[in-house]
Protein backbone atom coordinates (compact mmCIF):
# COMPACT_ATOMS: atom_id res chain seq x y z
CA UNK A 1 0.00 0.00 0.00
CA UNK A 2 2.96 2.57 0.66
CA UNK A 3 4.65 1.33 -2.69
CA UNK A 4 1.10 2.12 -4.58
CA UNK A 5 0.61 5.55 -2.21
CA UNK A 6 4.37 6.60 -3.36
CA UNK A 7 3.57 5.75 -6.44
CA UNK A 8 0.00 7.63 -6.79
CA UNK A 9 1.96 10.55 -4.97
CA UNK A 10 4.92 10.64 -7.43
CA UNK A 11 2.40 10.30 -10.37
CA UNK A 12 0.46 13.86 -9.50
CA UNK A 13 3.57 15.82 -8.59
CA UNK A 14 4.64 14.88 -12.20
CA UNK A 15 1.29 15.61 -13.62
CA UNK A 16 1.49 18.85 -11.94
CA UNK A 17 5.34 20.09 -12.73
CA UNK A 18 4.68 19.34 -16.47
CA UNK A 19 1.10 21.01 -16.99
CA UNK A 20 1.41 24.88 -17.94
CA UNK A 21 0.62 27.30 -16.03
CA UNK A 22 -2.62 28.36 -17.18
CA UNK A 23 -2.52 32.29 -15.46
CA UNK A 24 -1.94 35.80 -16.04
CA UNK A 25 -0.79 38.55 -14.14
CA UNK A 26 -2.14 42.01 -14.72
CA UNK A 27 -0.56 45.55 -13.77
CA UNK A 28 -1.95 48.61 -13.54
CA UNK A 29 -0.43 52.06 -12.66
CA UNK A 30 -2.62 55.10 -12.35
CA UNK A 31 -1.33 58.19 -12.30
CA UNK A 32 -2.30 60.86 -10.41
CA UNK A 33 -0.03 63.44 -7.85
CA UNK A 34 0.93 59.56 -6.85
CA UNK A 35 0.38 56.32 -8.51
CA UNK A 36 -1.80 53.63 -7.54
CA UNK A 37 -0.67 50.28 -8.71
CA UNK A 38 -2.93 47.36 -8.86
CA UNK A 39 -1.88 43.64 -9.51
CA UNK A 40 -3.97 41.30 -10.20
CA UNK A 41 -2.51 37.02 -10.56
CA UNK A 42 -5.33 35.29 -11.97
CA UNK A 43 -5.82 31.82 -12.18
CA UNK A 44 -3.32 30.22 -10.64
CA UNK A 45 -2.89 26.36 -10.14
CA UNK A 46 -4.18 25.10 -6.81
CA UNK A 47 -1.11 23.92 -5.49
CA UNK A 48 0.87 27.10 -6.02
CA UNK A 49 -2.55 28.69 -5.02
CA UNK A 50 -2.54 27.31 -2.01
CA UNK A 51 1.69 27.66 -1.27
CA UNK A 52 1.07 31.39 -1.38
CA UNK A 53 -1.78 31.82 0.82
CA UNK A 54 0.25 29.19 3.45
CA UNK A 55 3.45 31.59 3.33
CA UNK A 56 2.00 35.01 4.08
CA UNK A 57 5.73 36.01 5.14
CA UNK A 58 7.27 35.27 2.28
CA UNK A 59 4.02 36.66 -0.06
CA UNK A 60 2.32 39.86 1.60
CA UNK A 61 0.95 43.21 0.88
CA UNK A 62 4.02 44.75 1.40
CA UNK A 63 6.39 42.08 -0.08
CA UNK A 64 6.28 44.22 -3.64
CA UNK A 65 6.45 47.45 -2.72
CA UNK A 66 9.52 46.60 -0.30
CA UNK A 67 10.94 44.80 -3.75
CA UNK A 68 10.89 47.74 -5.73
CA UNK A 69 12.24 50.13 -2.77
CA UNK A 70 15.61 48.04 -2.39
CA UNK A 71 15.92 47.79 -6.59
CA UNK A 72 15.61 51.90 -6.55
CA UNK A 73 17.80 51.97 -3.42
CA UNK A 74 20.64 50.00 -5.28
CA UNK A 75 19.94 52.15 -8.51
CA UNK A 76 21.13 55.23 -5.84
CA UNK A 77 16.90 56.21 -5.94
CA UNK A 78 16.00 56.46 -2.36
CA UNK A 79 13.52 59.29 -2.84
CA UNK A 80 10.56 57.37 -2.70
CA UNK A 81 7.37 56.90 -0.79
CA UNK A 82 4.89 53.66 -0.49
CA UNK A 83 1.59 52.91 1.39
CA UNK A 84 -0.79 50.43 0.67
CA UNK A 85 -4.13 51.00 1.87
CA UNK A 86 -5.61 46.98 2.25
CA UNK A 87 -4.31 43.69 2.46
CA UNK A 88 -3.68 40.97 -0.46
CA UNK A 89 -7.15 39.72 -1.34
CA UNK A 90 -7.63 36.17 -1.74
CA UNK A 91 -10.53 35.15 -4.13
CA UNK A 92 -10.37 31.15 -3.32
CA UNK A 93 -13.03 30.45 -6.07
CA UNK A 94 -11.03 31.99 -8.95
CA UNK A 95 -7.54 31.27 -7.46
CA UNK A 96 -6.67 35.16 -7.79
CA UNK A 97 -4.60 37.36 -6.04
CA UNK A 98 -5.44 41.25 -5.61
CA UNK A 99 -2.51 43.56 -4.61
CA UNK A 100 -2.71 47.29 -4.65
CA UNK A 101 -0.46 50.08 -3.11
CA UNK A 102 0.69 53.55 -3.47
CA UNK A 103 4.07 55.15 -4.95
CA UNK A 104 5.28 58.48 -4.66
CA UNK A 105 8.50 60.50 -4.15
CA UNK A 106 10.44 62.95 -6.69
CA UNK A 107 12.46 59.56 -8.10
CA UNK A 108 8.97 58.33 -9.27
CA UNK A 109 7.07 61.68 -10.21
CA UNK A 110 7.54 64.92 -10.24
CA UNK A 111 5.76 68.01 -12.05
CA UNK A 112 6.98 71.60 -12.33
CA UNK A 113 4.58 74.44 -12.79
CA UNK A 114 4.85 76.69 -16.32
CA UNK A 115 3.81 80.03 -15.68
CA UNK A 116 3.33 80.48 -19.70
CA UNK A 117 1.31 78.40 -20.32
CA UNK A 118 -0.28 77.57 -17.00
CA UNK A 119 -0.38 74.23 -16.43
CA UNK A 120 1.71 71.85 -14.66
CA UNK A 121 4.81 69.62 -16.42
CA UNK A 122 5.01 66.32 -15.27
CA UNK A 123 7.40 63.69 -15.49
CA UNK A 124 6.99 60.25 -14.22
CA UNK A 125 9.50 57.33 -14.18
CA UNK A 126 8.19 53.73 -14.97
CA UNK A 127 11.52 51.99 -14.36
CA UNK A 128 10.55 50.53 -11.20
CA UNK A 129 8.13 48.15 -12.84
CA UNK A 130 10.63 46.13 -13.60
CA UNK A 131 10.98 43.57 -10.70
CA UNK A 132 10.93 39.68 -9.65
CA UNK A 133 9.09 38.12 -6.80
CA UNK A 134 8.81 34.92 -5.32
CA UNK A 135 4.69 33.81 -5.10
CA UNK A 136 6.42 30.24 -3.16
CA UNK A 137 10.03 28.88 -2.53
CA UNK A 138 10.03 27.66 -6.02
CA UNK A 139 7.64 29.76 -8.11
CA UNK A 140 8.38 33.36 -9.02
CA UNK A 141 7.08 36.22 -11.65
CA UNK A 142 9.90 37.97 -13.52
CA UNK A 143 8.02 41.29 -14.50
CA UNK A 144 11.89 42.92 -15.28
CA UNK A 145 11.60 40.32 -17.98
CA UNK A 146 8.32 40.43 -19.45
CA UNK A 147 8.18 44.15 -19.11
CA UNK A 148 11.85 45.17 -20.26
CA UNK A 149 10.26 46.57 -23.53
CA UNK A 150 10.91 50.63 -22.69
CA UNK A 151 7.38 51.91 -22.33
CA UNK A 152 8.08 54.47 -25.50
CA UNK A 153 7.84 51.22 -27.28
CA UNK A 154 4.23 50.45 -25.73
CA UNK A 155 0.98 50.95 -27.52
CA UNK A 156 -0.44 53.65 -26.50
CA UNK A 157 -4.32 53.73 -26.60
CA UNK A 158 -5.51 57.45 -26.91
CA UNK A 159 -9.07 56.99 -25.83
CA UNK A 160 -7.94 55.83 -22.45
CA UNK A 161 -4.96 58.28 -22.90
CA UNK A 162 -2.70 54.69 -21.34
CA UNK A 163 0.38 53.10 -22.61
CA UNK A 164 -0.33 49.45 -22.68
CA UNK A 165 1.94 46.24 -23.17
CA UNK A 166 1.17 42.46 -23.04
CA UNK A 167 4.10 39.77 -23.47
CA UNK A 168 2.96 37.53 -25.79
CA UNK A 169 6.62 34.86 -25.38
CA UNK A 170 4.67 32.40 -23.35
CA UNK A 171 1.51 30.42 -24.40
CA UNK A 172 0.45 29.94 -21.26
CA UNK A 173 1.14 33.04 -19.36
CA UNK A 174 -0.02 36.70 -20.99
CA UNK A 175 1.33 38.95 -17.84
CA UNK A 176 -0.09 42.52 -19.15
CA UNK A 177 1.35 46.19 -18.03
CA UNK A 178 -1.18 49.13 -18.31
CA UNK A 179 0.23 53.20 -17.35
CA UNK A 180 -3.00 55.14 -17.47
CA UNK A 181 -2.51 59.17 -17.53
CA UNK A 182 -5.14 62.12 -16.02
CA UNK A 183 -7.74 62.55 -18.42
CA UNK A 184 -6.99 66.17 -18.29
CA UNK A 185 -3.61 65.00 -19.57
CA UNK A 186 -2.15 66.99 -22.74
CA UNK A 187 1.23 66.94 -24.72
CA UNK A 188 1.68 63.32 -23.84
CA UNK A 189 5.45 61.78 -24.71
CA UNK A 190 7.54 58.73 -23.55
CA UNK A 191 11.03 58.42 -23.85
CA UNK A 192 12.73 55.46 -22.89
CA UNK A 193 11.00 54.51 -19.55
CA UNK A 194 9.51 58.13 -18.88
CA UNK A 195 6.71 59.76 -19.48
CA UNK A 196 5.70 63.21 -19.68
CA UNK A 197 2.44 65.21 -20.18
CA UNK A 198 0.75 68.25 -19.06
CA UNK A 199 -2.33 68.95 -16.79
CA UNK A 200 -4.34 72.35 -16.22
CA UNK A 201 -2.98 73.89 -12.68
CA UNK A 202 -4.52 73.32 -9.17
CA UNK A 203 -6.11 75.80 -7.01
CA UNK A 204 -2.86 76.00 -5.55
CA UNK A 205 -0.87 76.58 -8.41
CA UNK A 206 -3.14 79.58 -9.68
CA UNK A 207 -2.99 81.28 -6.02
CA UNK A 208 0.16 80.90 -5.56
CA UNK A 209 1.17 82.35 -8.74
CA UNK A 210 -1.30 84.84 -8.97
CA UNK A 211 0.05 88.37 -8.67
CA UNK A 212 -3.21 89.46 -6.61
CA UNK A 213 -1.60 87.05 -3.74
CA UNK A 214 1.46 89.39 -3.42
CA UNK A 215 -0.85 92.62 -3.70
CA UNK A 216 -2.81 90.72 -0.89
CA UNK A 217 0.13 90.32 1.11
CA UNK A 218 1.72 94.19 0.61
CA UNK A 219 -2.06 95.05 1.51
CA UNK A 220 -2.04 93.10 4.83
CA UNK A 221 1.46 94.85 5.93
CA UNK A 222 0.48 97.99 5.24
CA UNK A 223 -2.96 97.37 6.98
CA UNK A 224 -1.10 95.88 9.77
CA UNK A 225 1.70 98.75 10.11
CA UNK A 226 -1.43 101.20 10.33
CA UNK A 227 -3.03 99.87 13.07
CA UNK A 228 -0.08 99.50 15.13
CA UNK A 229 0.43 102.85 14.70
CA UNK A 230 -2.89 104.11 15.85
CA UNK A 231 -2.75 101.56 18.54
CA UNK A 232 0.80 103.51 19.71
CA UNK A 233 -0.62 106.58 19.71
Amino acid sequence: MKKIATILFLLVLFITLIMPIHASATMKATINQSIHVVINFENISSPIYNEIKQNKQLFNATTIPLIILNNLKQQKQTRVRWRYTQEIDFDNPTNSIHVEFFLAGSDIITFTFNKTTMSRLYEVQTEWRKFNVDLTENFSINFAEYFRTPIADWTYIKSEKAYYYEYTELDSFTPSCKFILPKTATNINAEEDTIFFETPPLFEDVLLNSPFLILGALLTLIITAFIYRKIRK
